[in-house]
């Protein structure tokens, strides 16, 4: 510790024994000060100045990015709006194709109903002329060759 100190002690001689002129000393003030100033200035141009460029390029910015982003979100917009009216006409004509289908069917099973009646009213009519009669039953041989 001792030795810190005696090296403190050291330094401030030699900075008390060099001698400075205090002219110099008030050049170098005059100088720092100017040169505060003028970085003051600086700051203050900076702070009113920045803002306003920040907001600009901000805006352009977003100007630049944002409107063909906006573009193409309205284009989705628009072909998901046909995409739906084009569903909506699809499921138009798939009910009209099912209604045509199942009238189709309703007409066919008709059809079919009444072929059946038609048969079953021969067989009725056949029925009715064999009751009356006895059948006489013939017997074929075979020859015997």
């Amino acid at each position: 510790m001792e030795e810190v100190l005696a090296r403190a002690r050291e330094r401030l001689e030699q900075a008390s024994g060099s001698a400075v002129d205090p002219s110099q000393t008030r050049a170098a003030f005059e100088r720092a000060r100017a040169q505060m100033e003028a970085l003051t200035q600086m700051g203050a141009e900076l702070e009113t100045m920045l803002p306003e460029e920040i907001g600009l390029a901000v805006r352009e910015g977003l100007r630049a990015e944002a409107l063909p982003v906006a573009r193409e979100l309205a284009e989705l917009r628009g072909l998901t709006n046909q995409l739906i009216r084009r569903l909506g006409e699809l499921e138009q004509e798939i009910e009209a194709e099912h209604l045509a289908r199942v009238e189709d069917l309703g007409l066919l099973v008709d059809l079919i109903a009444g072929g059946w009646r038609g048969v079953d009213e021969r067989l009725a009519r056949m029925e009715e002329s064999l009751n009356g009669r006895e059948a006489t039953v013939y017997s074929i041989e075979r020859d015997s060759a």
